[in-house]
């Protein structure tokens, strides 16, 4: 088999068609070609602010607003109940894993993702702290201990 070899030439100026026939002529094949100009943005666009939607949201079905995503309200639940157990973030990432829930791109739990999860978990607490779902979640956990 043949060996291939390979150049990148950076463009100064134009290439004219006397330099492809020479390089052509020296048994170099064309295989791509890359083109670049400048054109003018708007101010506006260079603006526009792009965010991930937090855990436990999804965009509404109107697109005007953001509203609470079942699947990932259960699994913010299910890391609290299992945090204020005084599970420590490995046992919460297997125990998330035991009970399949999925992480939003639909991969396993890993202690580093729960950790990352710790910011938002403290953000919505209050929220989940003041549920009726809570209210009846601890009198079971304090039941328990």
């Amino acid at each position: 088999m043949a060996r291939i070899e390979r150049i990148r030439e950076a463009v100064t100026g134009s290439v004219d068609l006397e330099y492809v026939r020479q390089k052509t002529e020296a048994g170099w094949k064309l295989v791509a070609m890359e083109w670049r100009r400048e054109i003018a943005t708007d101010a506006a666009q260079e603006s526009v602010i792009m965010e991930e939607i937090p855990y436990g949201l999804r965009v509404a079905p109107d697109c005007s607003r953001l509203e609470e995503d079942p699947q990932e309200r259960t699994v913010l639940l299910q890391m609290m109940e299992l945090i204020v157990q005084d599970y420590s973030i490995t046992l919460v990432a297997s125990e998330l894993n035991k009970r399949s829930l999925r992480t939003r791109s639909g991969g396993l739990w890993t202690p580093v993702s729960v950790f990352n999860m710790l910011p938002r978990l403290i953000e919505v607490g209050p929220h989940i702290f003041s549920s009726d779902d809570w209210e009846s979640r601890r009198d079971r956990l304090l039941k328990m201990v």
